[in-house]
């Protein structure tokens, strides 16, 4: 519950860089094993460097037998909680498995690469990205949310998102629900 207050504090005060923690993420995550398997997963609003939802799946990429892992994230120009600001550019990195075999995403392991743009969700080479991934997972920023889901709909992509559960009460998300195109997760 404490997780889940935080979590709705962030959404009031519009702190697009609540970043889930990691026993949130194992806990729903483990309900979609068989649906990821073989899938190549994109993780659009996550700094790498301190993204729960990377370390997730880098950490599970062979038991979860996923194809590929693909991150980005936006670059912050303001050093805050959340961000440790050190970067000048933003990168998208690209994880296809352990190769050392020592169950570690080593740092020669995963492809880092720089982006042209600043990584908003919404920009042409981010969504080149969009469109190879199987699925989408992340935390999408709160003040965007009707903005990042609208684009997954459009893609047509299979996606588990985590978002404030007052997400379900905006008239244009919960027209998904009745849809049903969009549904809570187990945890919910």
């Amino acid at each position: 519950m404490a997780g889940n207050d935080a979590l709705a504090q962030a959404a009031r005060a519009k702190a697009d860089e609540f970043y889930t923690q990691l026993t949130d993420i194992e806990r729903e995550l483990k309900n979609y094993k068989q649906h990821l398997k073989g899938k190549a997963v994109y993780c659009n609003c996550d700094d790498p460097r301190v993204s729960n939802f990377f370390h997730y799946f880098s950490y599970n990429f062979n038991q979860l037998g996923l194809k590929k892992l693909t991150t980005t994230c936006y670059k912050n120009q303001n050093a805050d909680l959340f961000s440790r600001n050190d970067s000048e550019i933003a990168i998208w990195l690209e994880y296809d498995g352990d190769k050392s075999g020592n169950g570690v995403p080593d740092p020669e392991e995963v492809g880092i690469k720089p982006l042209v743009g600043d990584g908003d969700f919404r920009s042409a080479e981010t969504s080149e990205l969009l469109k190879q991934a199987d699925i989408v997972a992340t935390n999408p920023p709160f003040s965007l949310f009707r903005e990042y889901l609208a684009q997954l709909m459009e893609y047509d992509k299979k996606f588990l998102i985590i978002g404030s559960l007052n997400a379900i009460t905006y008239n244009d998300i919960f027209k998904f629900i009745r849809a049903d195109k969009l549904w809570l997760g187990y945890g919910f």
